[in-house]
């Protein structure tokens, strides 16, 4: 078939002749050149090709990024260099590769202007930015992965939230952290703290625990509620168990009056979380966790807006009989490893050092 027909034919399957014009036929050509070409031919047909390869290869300064990589100074740490040289260079890809605009960057700055304007106090807008583009839950399951075979494992993680206060107040065992809302399914929840591996119970152990009103709304989001409303911690005995009354979690959507609202649209995506409640559960010379459960029966679990369901962690709210106090009853057991078995088995992230100096526990 001559060099003609093979254009030609390319053009009618919607090959890149018929797209991209004369430099796509030209490289259509010299693909399917004939072996027999003298050795001028075979020169400037790898002229042509290489020609093309680097001109598109060189549209965008192909020294840049290096350069700006090679800024970072000596005085640097070697994870400061690994993790902002990466950063630079996935960023500077993603741009190349997606020919970003000055108009779609100040666009998205925007955005990341506005999160940090709306946040407060109460309200961690950068935060949920980074939920609903699901990248805590993927950080959350980097950091506390396990990587022991072992059957046994301790609780898993989920995210923080942008909800999270601390010094919630210290309740006595069986107390509830439920105020001024008569309605609502009450619940009775208990369990054991418990070390992952040897099944003891663990004296000591903190759960600091926090979840929306039926309305939707976490305290500090709602004037209607008392301040700490649904929120405290609990100090486990000797026995390891923990026992406390709160609320059946229900569904609810995140903020979306600020960008992650925003971004949610764009993306036509809804705002829903499934029925939660978080949990930070630490104990001395333990691997401190934060985590969430969800409801069984919520119909945003396979769907959830920042990602953070995990199978182990969903669980079934069951009727309670003989308690006025309680129309259902939950009981739920935290597993925690010690530090040094994280270590030995792999998990990254909080160090005895940080945890106790409070760079690796939120509340510490």
């Amino acid at each position: 078939m001559s060099d003609v027909q093979q254009t030609t034919t390319t053009q009618q399957d919607g090959g890149e002749a018929s797209t991209n014009g004369g430099i796509s036929t030209q490289k259509h050509r010299i693909e399917n050149a004939p072996s027999t070409q003298s050795g001028d031919q075979r020169l400037h047909t790898e002229a042509l090709k290489h020609s093309n390869d680097e001109a598109k290869t060189d549209r965008f300064d192909p020294k840049f990024t290096q350069s700006v990589i090679n800024a970072t100074g000596p005085k640097a740490s070697p994870r400061m260099r690994k993790v902002m040289a990466s950063m630079v260079q996935h960023i500077h890809d993603f741009a190349r590769e997606n020919e970003i605009t000055v108009d779609e960057w100040m666009a998205g700055l925007e955005m990341i202007n506005e999160a940090g304007r709306m946040s407060t106090a109460v309200r961690n807008e950068g935060q949920l930015l980074c939920d609903v583009i699901g990248l805590e839950s993927l950080v959350d399951e980097i950091t506390y992965k396990l990587t022991s075979e072992s059957t046994s494992l301790p609780t898993s993680t989920a995210i923080l939230g942008p909800f999270w206060r601390a010094d919630a107040p210290r309740l006595e065992m069986g107390s509830s952290i439920v105020h001024n809302i008569p309605e609502g399914d009450h619940t009775y929840m208990h369990g054991i703290v418990k070390d992952y591996l040897t099944n003891e119970p663990i004296e000591g152990a903190e759960l600091d625990v926090w979840h929306t009103a039926p309305n939707g709304l976490y305290e500090q989001q709602d004037e209607n509620q008392v301040d700490f409303n649904l929120r405290g911690r609990f100090t486990t005995g000797k026995d390891g168990k923990y026992s406390f009354y709160c609320l059946r979690p229900t569904s609810y959507p995140i903020p979306d009056d600020g960008p992650a609202g925003k971004l949610l649209a764009l993306l036509d995506r809804h705002p829903m979380r499934p029925a939660h409640i978080h949990f930070i559960v630490s104990a001395p010379k333990y691997k401190p966790i934060i985590t969430q459960i969800f409801d069984r029966i919520d119909k945003y679990l396979t769907d959830d807006s920042v990602f953070a369901v995990k199978e182990s962690l969903i669980v079934d709210f069951l009727p309670r009989q003989g308690d006025d106090k309680a129309d259902f009853e939950l009981e739920y057991n935290f597993n925690l490893a010690t530090f040094e078995e994280a270590k030995n088995n792999g998990l990254t992230g909080t160090t005895e050092e940080s945890a106790s100096s409070g760079a690796g526990l939120v509340h510490q």
